[in-house]
């Protein structure tokens, strides 16, 4: 009897290590899925981040596009002189990607009211549309500012308030950075995609109905 409970233990230990290897390799295989379906918004992301740098002068030491870690993307910079320099830096990707993101779904919107049916589209037709709404849903899911962005304007506010009380104009837009970044584990960031895409088709449709 003995011998049966420690083949049952034995079993049971087994069967919950497969179970946890499963599971872990499924979250695995959804956080790789999901990194390759968003990469072109990382990659618009940390564009327009080192684009804004040299646009103000600020030197960058190093671009990173996208790589499979966290985070899938980063720039690196010296440390801006002025504020507005930071505040330029940090809030490009939400302009950015927002145009990127809303002229796809305009393309997307284009194909879509010129197209009587998919059964009688051209398979080109259909890429292109495929290729549209996934750029715009991909870049426009990583428009937010990152919370490394609203830390950096944070640090930069506590350190010039007292000698620029103007300074204090843009903490209102840390707070939001902050905000929006919560509200991602709410899928936030999905439905400002989805809006963008819902704008872009009704536009198209006002323009062309």
């Amino acid at each position: 009897m003995n011998s049966e409970y420690v083949i049952y233990a034995v079993a049971a230990v087994v069967l919950v290590a497969v179970l946890a290897l499963a599971v872990r390799g499924v979250q695995y295989l959804l956080r790789f899925a999901l990194h390759l379906f968003t990469f072109p918004g990382v990659v618009i992301h940390e564009f327009a981040h080192a684009t804004a740098c040299r646009a103000v002068g600020v030197p960058v030491l190093e671009v990173v596009y996208f790589r499979f870690g966290d985070p899938p993307g980063y720039v690196r910079h010296v440390n801006p002189a002025r504020y507005r320099q930071s505040v330029v830096i940090s809030v490009a990707p939400f302009l950015v990607n927002t145009i990127v993101s809303f002229g796809a779904f305009l393309g997307l919107g284009v194909i879509v009211s010129t197209t009587e049916s998919i059964g009688a589209a051209q398979p080109e037709t259909i890429i292109a549309g495929v290729v549209l709404a996934w750029i715009g849903l991909s870049v426009g899911m990583h428009a937010f500012p990152s919370t490394t962005d609203a830390k950096t304007l944070w640090d930069r506010s506590r350190q010039e308030w007292r000698r620029s009380p103007i300074v204090l104009l843009g903490i209102p837009v840390v707070a939001l950075i902050y905000v929006v970044n919560l509200l991602s584990w709410l899928w936030a960031h999905v439905f400002y995609a989805i809006g963008l895409l819902v704008t872009a088709l009704y536009l198209v449709w006002a323009l062309l109905f």
